[in-house]
This record gives C-alpha cells, structure tokens and sequence, in this order.
C-alpha cells in the first residue's frame, strides 16, 4: 500500500509539473562558423533561463521552455568582444545589449527568425520561420514527439549570395575583398508603406508580394516572406519538443515528408531518427496509469 501512495504521488506531481515545463528546445549548429543564438520572449510571457550563448560548430544546446511561452530564436554571426571595452557586438543578428545575452532585446534587422506560440488557440503550438525581417542564416524547426501535422519548416537555402544588390549586407572579408553577410527586406531597405505593410497598404487586402518578397518565398517556400503570408507559412503542433538547426542539410528536410519529422541533422549531413513514438509509448502509458488512478481515488472513475 505504501508503494502505491509513493507512486501515486509521484504521478500526481508529475500532473502537475507537466503543465509546468511544457516542452523542451534543442539548438543545434551545423554552421562551418560560430553561432550565437538569441532568444526574447513574449510580452506577458515568463523570461527564459538564458537570452543568448554561443554555439560553436557541431554543438547543441537544450532549454526548457515554460507553459503558453511565446516569442522568437534567431542565430547571430560574426561576433567579436572588444578587447579595449569589453563590447559585445555581432556583424548580423546583433541584439545591442553589449553582451552574449540579449536581456530582452531583439535582432536587428536583417536576421531569419523563428518564431514560436506554444499552447494557444485550442491547445496547439503554432509555430514559423520568417524572413520579414530580412534573412542572415538558414534554419530549420523540426517537431520531436508531438501529434498533430507538426510539419517540418523552415529556409534552408542561402539567400546572400544571390540576393538583390539594393538589399544585400556587404562586410570586409580576411582578404581585403567583400562578402554578403544578410539580406535586407525590402521594408528595411526602402521603408515605404507599400513594402511594409503599412498605412493605407496596412490590411491583407491592400498589401501584396512584392517582387522582393517573391525572391525570398521563391527560396524557401514555407518561410513567411512578407507581413500577410500566413497561409503558406504558420504550422501547428500538439504537446511537442522542438529542434532548430542552424545550416541545416538538405538531407534532412526531405527525410521529414511533413509528417511529424522526428529526424534530427548532424553535422555529417546524415540523418539520426530518435523513434520517440517508441521512447515515449512508456511515458504516455505511465501518464494515463496515474490520471487513471487519480480519477479513481478522487471517485470520478
């Protein structure tokens, strides 16, 4: 008897925890260059246990995220710490706060964002990568776990080589030339209310693609490219974990076929498949043992 009271309270408190910590967020850099990830949360939403930290090639890093958290990630590159005054500043993404981490600030433009809700609208995460703000990086957002569509999403393909001369970011190379580091939207380039959505062009009936939204949309197909492109461009999931890859492999997009993608990208441009539909049939029987015997002592069963 005193071994089911421990369990059952064990369950209970594992209940109650669940809509605690409700999903966890593994950042993953596949990148051949150093990534500093940025993270801001929702206004209204709790603060995350860290705003920013660096990735070196090949690592990853894990975080867990609370109920109903809203905001966005985004990888900032060409990072250095001035030796004379201790500045942190990075050449895209740069959050300005001087330090590895943002302390509630946001990218400035250009930087390729992913942009998460977790828990809203009937319980599901809604979720999407966007390039309103201008383009910096590749990234990739796989579901691990969830139900539901939970589609993988993402812009896996490089915009700044070939990206508009009248939007591209151009910075000093190691050798005396010149290399696009970003690609700028074309709000932030030319900041009229045709190309931002705004005033009389502020509604999705006014404000249309343009042909620099098309160029981004072309690329990457599921990424939001302007402020009105919903409908290609937001994904839903339920009771997920979530990976975001930094340059991730083609490889693994494909493998994913938008039926809740359980491939993770290694640096290697191979493909690891977690199973956790197998790792977490345990959990989830577990789970409904203790709502089971929850109901039952309460006399609802």
């Amino acid at each position: 008897m005193a071994t089911f009271c421990t369990m059952l309270l064990l369950c209970i408190a594992s209940l109650l925890l669940s809509g605690v910590l409700s999903a966890t967020f593994t950042f993953t850099n596949n990148c051949a260059y150093t990534v500093w990830p940025g993270l801001l949360s929702g206004a209204g939403t709790p603060p995350l246990q860290t705003t920013g930290f660096v990735l070196n090639q090949g690592q990853s890093q894990t975080i867990t995220v609370p109920q109903s958290w809203s905001g966005r990630f985004w990888g900032r590159t060409l990072c250095t710490t001035n030796s004379t005054t201790g500045q942190f500043t990075c050449g895209t993404g740069d959050c300005g706060s001087g330090t590895v981490q943002c302390s509630g600030s946001g990218a400035v433009p250009p930087a390729t964002l992913a942009e998460f809700t977790l828990d809203g609208s009937g319980g599901m995460d809604f979720y999407d990568v966007s390039l309103v703000d201008g383009y910096n990086l590749p990234i990739l957002i796989v579901p691990q776990g969830g139900t539901g569509t939970c589609s993988a999403t993402g812009c896996l393909a490089d915009l700044n080589s070939a990206c508009p001369t009248s939007l591209k970011v151009v910075q000093a190379d190691t050798n005396e030339g010149s290399e696009s580091v970003a690609c700028r939207s074309a709000c932030e380039a030319f900041d009229t209310p045709e190309y931002c959505c705004s005033g009389e062009y502020g509604s999705p009936n006014t404000c249309k693609p343009s042909s620099y939204s098309q160029y981004f949309k072309n690329a990457c197909p599921r990424a939001y490219s302007y402020a009105y492109d919903d409908a290609t461009s937001t994904f839903t999931c339920t009771d997920a974990s979530y990976t975001i890859t930094f340059c991730p492999s083609t490889t693994s997009e494909k493998s994913s076929g938008g039926e809740n993608p359980e491939a993770v990208p290694l640096v290697n441009n191979t493909v690891v498949y977690l199973g956790p539909n197998q790792v977490n049939s345990a959990s989830h029987a577990l789970t409904r043992w203790c709502a089971y015997s929850v109901l039952v002592l309460l006399g609802l069963f």
